[in-house]
């Protein structure tokens, strides 16, 4: 269960391909190289416990440098590509990293991060020459292809999103067995999604993000071969589907909606026969469109909740969802307890926070002692990501919003992920968010964010069909009393929506607790 197996027993085997530069990556090299990043962690003082920084797009070095420290015993975090210098400077502080590596994608801001980042072990660069930083390829191909001495299991350290404050770092304890040793993840994807040394990959995400990173190393640990996009784009994905023939994939709900939002023409002219098991997760995902993903790919269509914290894993299949619609699925790591404010387990079909109860060491927010103690239950066991949902009588979860995104509107509690779930399926609008803005009299109210299909339509004739819209399918007080216009919302690639950027036009410095 390991890429140097594979290169062993199947060297030439295709371990990934880059879709877009059409550039591939076989199994010996990827074991060759990765043991020669590993040597060169090594060669710059950086042992087991250590830490290491990625700061680049998807591109072919990404997985030599995850299976170098995951052979190596090293704590690897992968950094958004789109982070300022400073949001980057702080990760690197935070995390302790030893080393980074960069790229020419994200040259103009390695510039400016250079001047303000602390000094590290070593510092590499893939693509032209930059002052301060080693040449990646030519550091990398000094080393011996031989593993190292002293090999053992590192892990990712991932950073949260920072969709409602600072990211913070996830660390767990580094395990004590072989390289080659499963891990939970890997035996869930191959129990629940049949991926083998048969199976190809489609990955359309970027690959500093959890799942997509995961997925990608558990495939390989599997013998897979991957196909990566650089970026996403919806008919490019139906392309590569057609042209690579995947048998597996992994979306987020913005990319169906993108997708689904193609001409029937274009969606229709591909051949998706091949896919067996389509994933998705990292964002509640709107009935409409999911109901509308069953009906055109297939009962293919699996989902899971689950958090870059590792505390507990929920999944559902297409038959179990159409059965239970709007559910995320029953728990297959830890056991479910829905909470109130006081921590006090309310009855099935009533909402409150979840809390997933599980064997093992617990998760801990690097450097933020006050935040791992919100994660925690008042009996210091069970663990939350700070969601909001319920249980219905057969043990199915339903998602109702992030506790940080509730309206508080004349003491009435207001989970705005129901009228943005409706009007993400209205054909006029591309993306949405719905916050809370201040109000006088009830302290908040209801206002919807729009991105349209179509900037010319921005207006009010266009605001006060969606608002009618909502009222239509929903009580009046979950309804936005105003719609304002946005040519693009600040949504992360992985699916999620900066709403605190969003909010803070409206809220600024003002005192609420809900920025």
């Amino acid at each position: 269960m390991h890429p140097y197996i594979h290169a062993q027993n199947t060297p030439e085997k295709l371990a990934y391909v880059m879709a877009g530069s059409g550039e591939t990556v076989t199994y010996k090299q990827l074991n060759d190289r990765s043991n020669q990043v590993a040597q060169l962690f090594r060669h710059h003082g950086v042992n087991r416990g250590d830490a290491i920084a990625i700061f680049m797009e998807n591109n072919a070095h990404y997985f030599e440098i995850c299976w170098a420290a995951q052979r190596a015993g090293v704590y690897f975090t992968a950094i958004s590509s789109r982070l300022t210098a400073p949001e980057i400077d702080y990760i690197l502080r935070d995390c302790g990293a030893k080393i980074i590596f960069t790229s020419d994608y994200v040259r103009d801001v390695t510039i400016a991060l250079k001047a303000i980042m602390p000094e590290l072990n070593a510092a590499f660069h893939v693509g032209d020459a930059l002052d301060g930083f080693e040449n990646y390829r030519d550091a990398r191909d000094a080393q011996p292809a031989e593993p190292i001495a002293d090999e053992s299991r590192g892990l990712d350290m991932l950073y949260s999103s920072g969709t409602t404050g600072r990211p913070k770092g996830i660390r767990r304890a580094l395990p004590d067995g072989p390289i080659e040793e499963a891990d939970s993840l890997l035996g869930l994807v191959m129990i629940l999604y049949g991926i083998d040394e048969n199976s190809i990959y489609l990955s359309p995400a970027p690959l500093y993000h959890a799942a997509p990173l995961r997925y990608n190393m558990a495939a390989q640990q599997v013998g897979a071969t991957c196909i990566v996009m650089e970026n996403f784009e919806p008919e490019s994905a139906l392309a590569l589907i057609e042209e690579y023939k995947p048998t597996h994939s992994q979306w987020v709900p913005t990319m169906f909606v993108r997708m689904l939002k193609l001409p029937e023409d274009v969606r229709t002219k591909y051949d998706l026969s091949s896919m067996q098991v389509a994933i998705h997760a990292a964002a509640p995902c709107p009935i409409e469109i999911k109901r509308k993903m069953i009906n055109w790919w297939g009962p293919v269509i699996y989902e899971y909740y689950a958090g870059s914290e590792g505390n507990g894993f929920c999944a559902i299949n297409s038959e179990q969802w159409l059965a239970h619609e709007g559910s995320v699925g029953t728990p297959l790591l830890g056991v479910i307890h829905i909470c109130d404010d006081e921590g006090n387990e309310v009855p099935v079909g009533e909402a409150g926070t979840i809390f997933f109860e599980t064997e093992g060491p617990l998760f801990e927010y690097y450097n933020d002692d006050a935040k791992t103690a919100d994660s925690r239950h008042s009996n210091g066991v069970w663990t939350t990501l700070g969601d909001v949902g319920r249980l219905d009588e057969d043990g199915f979860l339903y998602l109702t919003d992030r506790k940080a995104f509730m309206i508080i509107s004349g003491g009435v509690n207001i989970y705005p992920q129901e009228a943005e779930n409706l009007l993400i399926d209205h054909p006029k609008v591309a993306d949405v968010a719905v916050i809370g803005v201040p109000n006088e009299d009830f302290g908040e109210e209801v206002k919807a964010v729009v991105q349209p299909m179509d900037w010319d339509q921005a207006g009010d004739e266009l605001a006060l069909e969606l608002i009618e819209y909502c009222k239509q399918h929903l009580s009046a007080i979950k309804c936005p009393r105003s719609v304002d216009f946005d040519k693009e919302l600040p949504r992360h690639p992985t699916g999620k929506l900066y709403k605190r950027l969003v909010r803070d036009r409206y809220w600024g410095k003002m005192d609420s607790k809900i920025v």
